[in-house]
């Protein structure tokens, strides 16, 4: 690609030493995502004197892993009003003035970290998507903005709790009219960047879009060879997995290569600076006002509508916090080409965070492959198994899923914290390539067939061995 070619940089790393606080220096875009050329407003906070932007495409670039773009000229700092948070529904919202707008004449279509530094020398990202102008003949990788906007407790809120970290204070909607807190970027930095690196030192021609890209344009996905879900990819409307089905059974193949995807339902809602910029979500169908509707927001296997992720992914979320072994079922699997893998190897750690699990349950492809079953616990109590799975449908698509959350950071290096070693890291990068490889190829199950094999497993259909919920 030539792109990659170009000189990289790495600078833009920011040291946790660096790292602002919430209202010392941060801010916001008023899109989440543009196409090249289409500009966009930042909105800024700083305490810490005059600020500049440097903007980072991310990718391979000799391994450094981002280009400069663009670099602002020194811009005033200017300490913008404390947000508000609406009592009924703890919506963080915030009423600032607009900083600057940036061009992005001429910015390639990818993942950019902008990062604001302070006079003080202090730093905070601020992430934004310049999505393609098609998906025709790409793989598509999408950026999982509703998934970083539901953890997002700047301001006090979000979807998990509130200033008293109970789940009861929860949020019941979260804007993207405010930064992000942490480093500003943390979901892009640890559960996506690694692989759209990887990827893009793969050549395969890609496409970027974001969760909200996908669910408003319905062209967004047309003619896609694949699309890819990345680390952390919890939070999905239904027009998003309606478009994503739609783009599956038009021979668009699909990679989820975390796990926990498409767990909760969620709905967009207009603010101030535009359409889409409000996530709603309730995670409760007696609590939302929109009663008995397929947008209620509860689980996606929940009541009023269930829909269970299984149909899309495969698999059901299993459990959190787990600690495994990747194990390999199926030594002879396509993607395993390469790996030196045989039936029973393991790699430590490739299987944390938050797993999947195959289930013989209504929903369930009846051609899915298990094509690794490892065993893991979850806290204390709970003993299950994670799985990685393939399955195929008549348009000749094939849908992978990882079944592990901590499958994309460990593409990064080896992990002593994860017991991720360089053996597992080499595996998971191998698979991983020929995955976005075949991928671009056109429709895997045309050329790799699922052979369905759960039965073999003998796995119960209870989900009681999880935490993930019942089913309906």
């Amino acid at each position: 690609m030539a792109e990659n070619a170009k000189a990289g940089t790495t600078a833009w790393k920011i040291d946790t030493t660096r790292i602002a606080g919430p209202m010392e220096l941060a801010g916001y875009a008023d899109h989440v995502s543009v196409r090249s050329g289409q500009p966009f407003r930042l909105f800024v906070t700083s305490t810490a004197g005059a600020f500049t932007v440097q903007s980072f495409r991310v990718g391979w670039y000799g391994g450094t892993g981002a280009r400069l773009v663009w670099k602002s000229s020194a811009i005033p700092g200017r300490a913008q009003p404390a947000p508000t948070v609406r009592p009924a529904d703890h919506l963080v919202s915030t009423k600032w003035q607009p900083s600057l707008t940036v061009q992005t004449t001429g910015w390639p279509a990818g993942a950019y970290l902008l990062l604001l530094k302070a006079a003080n020398g202090k730093e905070k990202y601020v992430p934004i998507t310049v999505r393609s102008e098609s998906s025709q003949g790409a793989v598509a990788i999408v950026d999982a903005v509703n998934t970083y906007q539901a953890y997002n407790q700047w301001g006090g809120y979000s979807l998990y709790s509130g200033p008293d970290n109970s789940f009861g204070s929860r949020a019941h909607r979260v804007t993207f009219d405010r930064p992000y807190d942490g480093n500003g970027a943390r979901t892009l930095v640890q559960s996506e960047l690694p692989l759209i690196q990887l990827a893009e030192r793969s050549g395969v021609r890609l496409a970027y879009l974001t969760s909200v890209d996908v669910a408003t344009d319905p062209t967004a996905l047309t003619g896609a060879r694949g699309m890819v879900s990345l680390g952390h990819d919890e939070y999905w409307t239904v027009p998003m997995r309606d478009a994503v089905t739609k783009a599956r059974d038009a021979g668009t193949n699909l990679a989820f290569l975390g796990a926990n995807a498409v767990y909760w339902r969620v709905r967009y809602e207009p603010s101030a600076l535009g359409a889409d910029r409000v996530v709603v979500g309730y995670k409760d169908a007696s609590a939302d006002p929109v009663k008995n509707r397929p947008e209620t927001t509860a689980k996606w296997r929940s009541k009023p509508n269930p829909r269970p992720e299984n149909s899309l992914t495969g698999m059901l979320y299993e459990c959190f916090p787990a600690v495994g072994s990747f194990t390999v079922r199926d030594p002879a699997f396509f993607l395993y080409a390469g790996t030196g893998a045989v039936q029973g190897s393991k790699y430590p750690g490739l299987t944390a965070t938050e797993v999947d699990r195959a289930y013989p349950v209504a929903g369930t492809p009846a051609n899915l492959q298990v094509v690794a079953h490892s065993p893991v616990s979850c806290g204390p109590s709970i003993r299950t198994f994670s799985d990685a799975t393939y399955y195929t449908v008549p348009s000749g698509a094939g849908v992978f899923d990882t079944g592990s959350m901590n499958w994309v950071p460990s593409l990064r290096g080896p992990n002593s914290k994860t017991s991720v070693d360089a053996r597992g890291v080499a595996f998971a990068r191998k698979v991983t390539l020929n995955l976005i490889t075949g991928m671009a190829a056109g429709p895997l199950g045309r050329t790799h067939p699922a052979r369905g094999d759960l039965a073999t497993l003998g796995a119960s259909a209870s989900t009681s061995t999880g935490s993930g919920g019942s089913l309906g």
